[in-house]
């Protein structure tokens, strides 16, 4: 009776497959790249989500141009165009935040996360994905914003530098504000809830800002939420680098603002995602 060995297995180095794993800092961006980009090919398989995203804001920028223009004082020796075209670039981004919340709400109810959660990814790839996708779209809808704004009168007072450094002070807000909606999104896992429970979130600091009118025209009462809330500070921030006036104060405020919300709603998202999925 002879015995024979089993079949001897190839097996890899230890070294080679740590080599092959991927780093703890590398895998969830690679996850979270490929999340946007799922995001991004539903817009491009849907072209009418992105074109009726770009509506609603060249639709304020004629009304308030054209309606309210003449009615409406801007700072002195400001054409209200000038004054008005940074505020519809931070407002633009303020609505257009709202879609992290309805598309995460509408991914959870259909049990697409749920598919997610049993993939070998990152936990913060779904949300970071989906913010990054926004933030892309966000970049396309504040270029298309500049040039309507140029065809109704609205100049840069200022350089192209200092007008990119707006463009991005306005995408950073946006990358902001959608961690906040993320976790509304997945908070109330319905996408009609989801646009109804964001909108008293946003009125209050879209209008009760300076994007549309100065500050001192509002109320008293009014005027010290209305000068300090991150809409106004981020519209100030902006207007000065574009137009001109005091920028360094503004500027650091805005940044301020966008890092102690990330502080904050980054984690809480992350963590939502958690005991939701």
């Amino acid at each position: 009776m002879t015995t024979q060995a089993p079949p001897a297995t190839a097996t890899r180095p230890a070294s080679e497959l740590e080599r092959r794993r991927p780093s703890p800092l590398v895998g969830p961006i690679r996850d979270a790249m490929h999340v946007a980009q799922r995001n991004l090919i539903a817009l491009r398989r849907v072209p009418q989500l992105l074109v009726f995203s770009t509506i609603q804001p060249v639709i304020f920028v004629l009304m308030f141009r054209y309606v309210f223009g003449g009615a409406v004082r801007s700072e002195p020796g400001v054409p209200y165009v000038d004054y008005l075209m940074p505020g519809i670039f931070v407002q633009t981004v303020v609505f257009g935040s709202l879609g992290a919340a309805i598309g995460l709400a509408a991914d959870l109810k259909s049990g697409l996360l749920e598919r997610f959660r049993s993939l070998p990814m990152a936990r913060s790839a779904v949300l970071a994905g989906r913010t990054l996708a926004d933030l892309s779209r966000n970049v396309f809808v504040v270029f298309l914003m500049t040039i309507v704004g140029i065809l109704v009168g609205f100049r840069i007072h200022t350089n192209l530098f200092a007008y990119l450094v707006g463009v991005s002070l306005v995408l950073l807000f946006s990358f902001t504000l959608s961690w906040i909606f993320a976790t509304l999104g997945l908070a109330v896992g319905d996408p009609e809830t989801a646009q109804a429970a964001a909108f008293p979130v946003m009125a209050p600091l879209v209008f009760a800002s300076s994007a549309f009118v100065p500050v001192n025209l509002m109320p008293g009462w009014l005027q010290p939420f209305a000068r300090h809330q991150p809409v106004s500070v981020t519209v100030s921030a902006v207007r000065a680098l574009m137009i001109g006036g005091p920028t360094a104060s503004n500027v650091i405020q805005c940044v301020l603002w966008c890092a102690g919300i990330l502080a904050v709603a980054m984690p809480v998202a992350v963590a939502r995602y958690r005991r939701t999925v």
